[in-house]
């Protein structure tokens, strides 16, 4: 599975932001499309993961203010950022998941979410 991200950007704190995740090639194979995030000297982290059958998971950190989604139409899964933080700079990137572990997916690009004070 090919993934291809947009929508990053630059936002001051408070502001909204909507990636999107073009997923093409074997749809029916992907468990999981997740989006996950690598700040500057941290770890990559679970942002939010959705389920072949629609069920959403969450970071604490991020529940009530970003919400996951997916289209099954276009092949494209979203997640809409709002109330952003300064501290949700980082790289987005987004994942299919096979059912082996995120680890061993497909990732695509990354796309730079920048949040100003």
């Amino acid at each position: 599975v090919r993934l291809v991200e947009s929508g990053g950007g630059l936002v001051q704190a408070g502001g909204s932001l909507r990636l999107s995740c073009a997923a093409s090639g074997s749809i029916p194979t992907v468990n999981y499309m997740g989006w996950f995030r690598q700040a500057p000297g941290k770890q990559r982290e679970l942002v939010a993961r959705i389920s072949s059958r629609g069920s959403t998971t969450s970071a604490d950190s991020v529940k009530g203010r970003f919400t996951i989604s997916r289209d099954n139409a276009k092949n494209t899964v979203y997640l809409q950022m709002n109330r952003l933080k300064v501290e949700d700079t980082a790289v987005y990137y987004c994942n299919a998941d096979y059912g082996f572990g995120a680890n061993f997916g497909s990732w695509g690009q990354g796309t730079q979410v920048t949040v100003s004070s």
